[in-house]
């Protein structure tokens, strides 16, 4: 039998998602799409919130939540059990971080601690007894997807919370998460990752200009927006660093051939399997940003690292970039810096639009509409051409730059503009021009394993822009 939405289940259209036509139809999701709802539907959503009472709230409750264009009130949502949940812990030596993960736990949840193959395990067993966690102790390394699958082994509950060990979690944050699991679809969720910030622990007194770069910027901070998480999507992935999920539903859990990435990589064969998996970022947990800059860089290299691997076993799914042809089309008008070039941009835009609106039937005035989601698209496809040109593909760029002065320009362009737009919305502890170069060098970083897992490859994949059809 179908798994089906509770009766009381609530949901809530997102800040994305645009109500027309009094109430008639909505326009959202991602990809984004025109929904028309019947009379009845349109009655039963109230401020933007939808109460499943019946089958027909219940289809459109599930509608919403497939397509992106609302996510649960998870407050609304009954609470979670925290006896239903077993911790999970992947450490190698770190006993400091482990000690502080567990005191913030406080035994509230079931912990089991795996050492996967420390230098001085004493320390690790030392910290569990006196915490009060199982430990599980691993004869070789096996890396943190083997160690988690070990972990998962022995666990007897319902649902499992997979936490590394630099990061600080409260019991009230796994309870939240597990209040989305009145959705009987999910088979995962992850919270907010955060910095270990002020008066935590004590990372204020070891904080220079990365970890407050971090702090605004992390890899792994993933912005404040609920969100379903699938493939071409505005939320792609999350992180292992904390993650609450189905037992039943993981499988043979963790790729353990996989060191980099085999989170992306469960999440996604999840996302294939129907299954659905959500970012809540009410709940927050706390992760030790590396300090040092080349702690900083390795990391951020050994990240892009995973991109060819991904690209093996989710070669529709990694492109840098996912554009509709018109998008292309612009940025590559932009980009020749012509007199003619804005002329034929804004005629591809034209184009698009009217192309949009004579499709958009659903809706009482397709072309002021269309004109507006022409222009989203265009915001989106300027700053995935500032992602190739600074990010992914930042070697061939900088090969530009030796000899085009049009590179070099539109280099300039595309590292302020960018560098504008991230400080405004972060709002870091940090001056611009130091935020600025920690930018370039996050990028640079990433890039570059990007580029060292395709040659290893021998494999572009990883490389390639996605140009869609339909969009």
């Amino acid at each position: 039998m179908t798994a089906r939405l509770p009766d009381g289940f609530t949901v809530r259209l997102n800040r994305h998602t645009r109500v027309v036509d009094d109430g008639a139809v909505l326009v959202g999701g991602s990809p984004t799409r025109i929904s028309r709802l019947k009379p009845l539907a349109r009655d039963r959503i109230h401020d933007g919130e939808l109460i499943v009472t019946d089958a027909a709230t219940r289809a459109l409750a599930d509608h919403l939540l497939a397509t992106g264009m609302a996510d649960p009130v998870v407050h609304a949502l009954p609470p979670g059990d925290l006896a239903l949940a077993t911790v999970v812990v992947p450490v190698r030596d770190r006993p400091r971080q482990l000690d502080r993960l567990l005191a913030g736990i406080g035994g509230a949840v079931p912990v089991i601690v795996v050492d996967d193959a420390s230098i001085d395990p004493g320390a690790v067993a030392t910290v569990a007894a006196r915490r009060g966690a199982k430990l599980l102790a691993l004869g070789r390394n096996l890396g943190p997807a083997g160690a988690r699958n070990a972990g998962l082994a022995l666990v007897s509950t319902p649902y499992v919370v997979f936490v590394d060990s630099d990061v600080v979690v409260e019991p009230a944050a796994i309870e939240l998460m597990l209040r989305h699991f009145a959705d009987p679809a999910l088979a995962m969720v992850a919270p907010r990752v955060l910095g270990l910030g002020d008066g935590v622990g004590d990372a204020i007194s070891d904080a220079n200009w990365i970890t407050r770069y971090e702090d605004a910027r992390s890899s792994l901070d993933l912005g404040s927006d609920s969100s379903s998480v699938r493939p071409r999507s505005p939320v792609t992935w999350v992180s292992s660093t904390c993650l609450v999920a189905r037992v039943d539903a993981l499988g043979a859990g963790f790729d353990e051939s996989m060191r980099v990435g085999e989170d992306v990589d469960l999440v996604w064969r999840l996302v294939e399997e129907g299954r659905r998996v959500r970012f809540e970022p009410a709940a927050s947990v706390r992760h030790e940003h590396r300090s040092t800059l080349r702690a900083w860089l390795g990391r951020k290299f050994f990240y892009g690292t995973g991109a060819h691997p991904l690209a093996e076993r989710h070669p529709d799914d990694i492109a840098p970039v996912v554009l509709p042809p018109w998008g292309a089309a612009v940025l590559v008008a932009l980009a020749a810096q012509r007199r003619w070039s804005i002329p034929v941009a804004a005629l591809v835009l034209a184009a698009t639009a009217v192309r949009i609106g004579g499709r958009a039937t659903a809706v009482r005035h397709p072309y002021p509409l269309a004109a507006r989601l022409t222009g989203y698209g265009l915001v989106g496809a300027v700053a995935q051409g500032f992602a190739l040109l600074l990010r992914h593909w930042w070697p061939l760029t900088a090969i530009g730059c030796l000899v085009s002065r049009r590179v070099r320009r539109a280099v300039l362009v595309a590292s302020v503009a960018d560098t504008v737009w991230e400080f405004a919305r972060t709002r870091p502890r940090l001056d611009p021009v130091r935020f600025g170069i920690a930018r370039r060098l996050d990028d640079a970083a990433y890039g570059a394993g990007v580029w060292w897992s395709a040659i290893r490859g021998r494999s572009p994949k990883a490389l390639l822009p996605d140009l869609r059809r339909r969009h």
